[in-house]
């Protein structure tokens, strides 16, 4: 039996337009989470307000992930994704990205454990929500998860996500598996594996290696292969002429939302551009160079007709 497959958040890539577009065209995956809500400006951002609004994410697994670096962040976000009507909410602690990682957000938030405590005693309290979490190894230090999972083992949680790096690697060099094997065999919650998973061999491979494995995150390998999960769930690869006929759908349909949406041509292309990014391998070093090198919507979109 196949192991759950979730959608990893990526800013500027899996907004509900593309979550609700790859649910419905794709499929294969049992929760897609929202890029974090953060704060900005001592208010949530109205685009993070926008990507949750339960209207634009009906009928689509959705969870919304938070990324905070204080009690007083906690409190205001979960209230926030709450009053939307959600659940589940998931903890960002594991964001590379300096902007957020060196003011204790993200995996910037692990080397805190003191406000990692008071964000899991909060938990312990909110009876009506149910909190996963998704973490690195650390920011700088490979072993910061050790005193973070003697918290977070001891707090009511739905699933833990690891990505088996730290956050200065970014996405750069290998992912610890040797360490992903330690935590696997500490972590008392639900384990859900994330980092560089690119094929259904390695999903495959991961549901083999790890029995208790609760489930597998994916963001890019998805983003350069939209069918992935679905090939991994049916047991049976897609074949090529389908999986190019998918792609068109899915541009397809993008297209139709960014051109009653954008302000711009030159938008529509920008937003466009981005649904390729991730796909050199798939299309081809000459094709994606065209795609992604055309100068403006005209040219672009008769690249795009060679795909």
């Amino acid at each position: 039996m196949s192991l759950p497959i979730h959608f990893a958040p990526l800013q500027g890539y899996t907004d509900d337009t593309y979550r609700r577009i790859h649910h419905e065209l794709a499929g294969g995956i049992e929760t897609y989470y929202t890029p974090f809500v953060r704060m900005e400006a001592g208010g949530v951002r109205s685009k993070d307000m926008r990507d949750i609004r339960p209207e634009f994410n009906e009928g689509v697994p959705v969870v919304p992930q938070i990324i905070v670096k204080s009690m007083k962040e906690f409190d205001y976000l979960t209230g926030i994704v709450a009053e939307k009507g959600y659940r589940r909410i998931d903890i960002n602690m594991g964001c590379p990205f300096p902007m957020q990682a060196k003011h204790g957000r993200g995996s910037g938030l692990l080397a805190h454990t003191d406000t990692v405590q008071e964000i899991a005693s909060a938990i312990k309290e909110r009876t009506d929500i149910s909190f996963s979490v998704k973490m690195r190894l650390g920011w700088e230090n490979a072993d910061e998860w050790r005193a973070v999972l003697d918290i977070l083992n001891d707090t009511p949680l739905h699933q833990i996500t690891l990505h088996p790096r730290v956050g200065t690697q970014q996405y750069k060099g290998e992912v610890s598996m040797q360490a992903f094997d330690e935590f696997y065999a500490l972590c008392k919650h639900p384990l859900i594996y994330n980092g560089d998973v690119t094929s259904v061999e390695q999903m495959q491979e991961l549901e083999k290696k790890y029995p208790n494995l609760a489930g597998i995150m994916v963001g890019r390998g998805l983003l350069a292969r939209p069918w992935m999960a679905a090939e991994y769930a049916s047991g049976t690869a897609m074949p090529e002429h389908k999986q190019r006929a998918l792609l068109h759908e899915m541009h397809d349909r993008l297209k139709a939302h960014f051109e009653t949406t954008a302000n711009s041509e030159a938008q529509v292309h920008a937003r466009l551009r981005l649904f390729w990014e991730y796909m050199e391998e798939v299309l081809g070093r000459k094709l994606y160079k065209k795609i992604m090198k055309a100068g403006n919507l005209k040219n672009y979109l008769g690249a795009v007709r060679e795909v």
